[in-house]
């Protein structure tokens, strides 16, 4: 059902601030571990410590260009967790759409012991 590296990867977004981080990566496209750091009040190791965090549960690619470290999203995990996602979806579609069967049988032998009771009413009459 769910992984390590799924768990791993919803734990990773649990934080605001790493939301918030996967956010504006995803609208620039890339930016510098400097740059990120700019965005944001908390310190600089705080930051390198929720990159460190996105880049263990392989959300985000970083790659080095000289003492720079660009940052971009993986998109392959975003779509991982889509997949869980709708799979999710699907199993918990499934078992609203039985219970939703069951309930419309109890609702048909409801009505039908009602109709028999009226039945039986009104051959006492």
């Amino acid at each position: 059902m769910l992984n390590n590296k799924r768990m791993d990867t919803f734990t990773a977004l649990a934080d605001s601030t790493r939301r918030h981080i996967i956010e504006m990566l995803a609208a620039s496209g890339q930016l510098t571990a400097g740059d990120i750091c700019k965005r944001f009040d908390s310190s600089p190791p705080a930051i390198s410590q929720h990159l460190k965090v996105l880049r263990a549960a392989k959300l985000v690619q970083v790659e080095k260009n000289a003492q720079q470290r660009i940052y971009s999203v993986n998109p392959a995990a975003l779509d991982d967790m889509e997949a869980w996602i709708m799979q999710m979806r699907r199993f918990w579609n499934e078992r609203f759409d039985a219970l939703d069967i069951l309930l419309k049988e109890e609702v048909k032998k409801s009505n039908k012991a009602k109709g028999a009771k009226n039945v039986r009413k009104k051959q006492a009459k």
